[in-house]
C-alpha cells in the first residue's frame, strides 16, 4: 500500500492504495465517485472514460502510480448542475436509453469538443470511436455532439 495524493474534480484528496489499482477502483471504491462506470475491464468499451488533463482516458487500465500531479476530472465534476453543453445536448436529443455507457461517452465528447470546436463528422467519429452504447443511440449521440459544438 502507498499514499496518493490525487486532484480529483478540483479537490485534493488522498488515497492508500496498492500503486497498480485501476483508478476506476479508486475512484468508485475508495472515493464513492461512483459515475465512472465498469463495463470491459481492457479499455476497450468507454463506459470508464474520464479526463486526465483534459485528455479523455480509459480509468480502468490506468494505474493509480501513473497519474502522479495530473489533474482528474469525472463526470460528477464535468458540472456540479449537470448543465455542460455536452450533458444538456444529451437531454436535448434523448441520448441515453439504459443509460450506462452514457458518462464514458459524455467524457469522450466533452474531451472532443475542448480539444476542437467544430468537428467534422470523421473526427466526431475517430474521437468516440471504442466508446460502445449496447442500445445503439449513436446516431443520437453524434447529433447531440454536434448540438454541444454548435451550442
Amino acid at each position: 500500500m502507498a499514499n496518493f495524493n490525487l486532484n480529483i474534480n478540483g479537490k485534493k484528496l488522498q488515497v492508500d492504495v496498492d500503486p497498480t489499482t485501476p483508478m476506476l477502483w479508486v475512484l468508485r471504491d475508495h472515493l464513492n465517485l461512483v459515475g465512472t462506470k465498469y463495463g470491459c475491464g481492457i479499455a476497450q468499451c468507454g463506459a470508464c472514460t474520464i479526463h486526465l488533463d483534459g485528455a479523455a482516458m480509459r480509468s480502468c487500465q490506468l494505474p493509480v502510480s501513473a497519474v502522479g500531479e495530473q489533474a482528474i476530472t469525472t463526470i460528477e465534476g464535468l458540472s456540479e448542475n449537470g448543465d455542460h453543453p455536452v450533458q444538456k445536448a444529451w437531454v436535448e436529443h434523448d441520448v441515453p436509453q439504459c443509460g450506462y455507457c452514457q458518462a464514458g461517452q459524455i467524457m469522450s465528447a466533452a474531451a472532443l469538443l475542448k480539444n476542437n470546436a467544430d468537428p467534422s463528422d470523421a473526427e466526431i467519429d475517430a474521437a468516440m470511436n471504442g466508446n460502445i452504447c449496447r442500445c445503439g443511440t449513436y446516431l443520437r449521440i453524434k447529433a447531440a455532439i454536434k448540438t454541444a459544438a454548435n451550442g
